[in-house]
């Protein structure tokens, strides 16, 4: 614990009435791993029992997209409207996950106004839009593919933008290089990687709608 009476970095962070985390990393990163994967395993054995005729690669999206929208709407939910998240004398356990996680981004601690932005869209579009993905891949709907592709525009923008302001803003958010590569690199890379795999594919998908659809009319 700083000087300061918190675990962050810069140390001259002020957080007044800040209370200390309780819970270790372990008692918080085992139950959303596990919360995670129930999440996905539903997801996989619903679709593959709802008569909805999706491919496997299709009933994989479905449990990407079912993850990314509940994690997106009641982290981001729980940021936006728990203001005092860091000095509640009896945190939740959502309060003691961003007591965590903001060893590796203490802006969330100091809740810096584009975190607060970037919060603000992701439960505005990127968790509901999420969510609908989910319905329009196992109904087959026609906009399902470029449904997809503008959430993956959506999620890669927000990481470029997560990125950058931290770099504009000092790039001194971490507790230590552990919780750099874990946390501000590691936590954040999976809406690179996933996102930009999956907006190659729609992309590739309407593309190929659009080709057949030309050779039709001809």
């Amino acid at each position: 614990m700083g000087e300061h009476g918190h675990p962050y970095s810069p140390a001259e962070l002020e957080l007044l009435g800040f209370v200390p985390q309780r819970l270790s990393q372990g008692e918080i990163l085992a139950p959303f791993l596990g919360a995670s994967l129930l999440v996905a395993l539903a997801v996989w054995l619903i679709s593959g029992r709802c008569g909805c005729r999706s491919s496997k690669a299709d009933r994989l999206l479905m449990c990407w997209w079912a993850f990314t929208g509940l994690t997106h709407i009641l982290l981001a939910g729980h940021f936006l409207f728990t203001p005092d998240l860091f000095s509640r004398e009896n945190p939740s356990y959502f309060d003691e996950l961003f007591k965590e996680f903001s060893k590796g981004d203490s802006r969330y601690a100091a809740r810096d106004n584009a975190i607060f932005a970037l919060e603000v869209v992701t439960i505005g579009f990127k968790g509901p839009a999420s969510l609908l993905a989910v319905y329009a891949i196992a109904s087959r709907k026609s906009y399902s593919r470029i449904l997809q592709f503008a959430i993956c525009l959506g999620q890669l923008y927000g990481c470029l933008f997560y990125f950058v302001t931290a770099y504009l803003a000092g790039f001194n958010f971490w507790a230590s290089p552990f919780y750099f590569w874990a946390y501000f690199v590691g936590a954040n890379s999976s809406w690179v990687v996933v996102p930009t795999l999956i907006a190659s594919r729609s992309w590739k998908k309407i593309s190929a709608a659009f080709r057949a659809e030309k050779v039709k009319t001809r």
